[in-house]
């Protein structure tokens, strides 16, 4: 069964009246816990060991991979003894998969939930469900939507019942982008199954309001990458937390109100010859997310 409430309708029928009345949450009040993504430190299953460590010595409540990394470290018992040497739990891995190709979709339902075993062996919760790319500028949505709400339904209930939460995240350069699209496909899926884990930065690199789009879909939030974007020329015109155009405090003060949040994931894409390291922009974030507060391990 396909779901097609109006969510904007349900927010509002639901008490969902979030936007001044959530601003400005006391700091006493902050429940949910911060992680941090690997891409930062690249995209290579040895990329991981550094990240690991890195994200573990700021006292950061969570750690990120990707699926194809879960993979890669198998051979050598996994990714967990990694984890557990830096007491820093696994919350996700990014799952890149194709949702345009119906003569695919076998073959990708089966790698998710080879993914989300490998997400739930290393202690994970969340398979960060992305979109494969495509060719924006000859791309027709309109065509290809059908196999994009099949593809998420079919994927995300083979996930679910492999006991992983599904998240599907919209991404610039893929068959989900845009606002419309964004709103089209979640409008259309079985959210049963398909859960929403918005990446922030993404949407205002996009000509998105992410803190609009956060809040009509705050019921199906189950998890967001917390990124800042002003359109300079290091890590994908990405920045760390607080020095772009998102505006997240607010989007801080919604995500408290998620009723199935519980960790919140600051991202920061890899660059070539950046102004800082990874462990530094991670600890820029850090400062900034304790100001709003946000409290980290010691």
């Amino acid at each position: 069964m396909t779901l097609t409430i109006d969510r904007r309708h349900f927010l509002a029928t639901a008490g969902f009246a979030l936007g001044t009345a959530v601003r400005g949450i006391a700091q006493s009040r902050r429940k949910l816990k911060i992680g941090h993504t690997g891409i930062t430190w690249g995209f290579k299953p040895e990329d991981a060991a550094v990240a690991i460590r890195d994200v573990g010595s700021l006292g950061y409540s969570g750690y990120e991979t990707f699926g194809e990394v879960l993979e890669a470290w198998e051979p050598k018992g996994g990714l967990k003894a990694a984890l557990d040497e830096s007491h820093l739990p696994l919350i996700s891995a990014y799952c890149n998969v194709n949702l345009t190709d119906p003569t695919k979709r076998g073959a990708e339902i089966a790698r998710a939930v080879l993914w989300a075993k490998l997400i739930q062996k290393a202690g994970g919760v969340t398979a960060v469900i992305g979109p494969n790319g495509v060719k924006r500028a000859s791309y027709d949505f309109a065509a290809s939507k059908g196999d994009i709400v099949a593809a998420l339904n079919e994927i995300c209930k083979a996930v679910s019942e492999a006991g992983i939460v599904p998240a599907l995240h919209q991404h610039t350069g893929t068959c989900i982008e845009s606002r419309d699209e964004v709103y089209s496909v979640l409008e259309a899926v079985d959210t049963r199954y398909v859960k929403f884990g918005p990446d922030v930065g993404q949407l205002a690199k996009g000509g998105v309001d992410p803190v609009k789009v956060v809040k009509d879909f705050l019921p199906i939030i189950r998890h967001v990458h917390l990124k800042d974007w002003n359109g300079g020329t290091h890590w994908a015109e990405y920045c760390p937390l607080g020095e772009g155009k998102v505006n997240l405090p607010a989007v801080l003060d919604l995500l408290e109100q998620a009723p199935e949040m519980k960790i919140i994931m600051v991202e920061l894409d890899p660059s070539r010859n950046p102004p800082h390291t990874p462990l530094e922009t991670a600890a820029i974030s850090k400062d900034f997310l304790k100001k709003q507060g946000y409290s980290f391990r010691s």
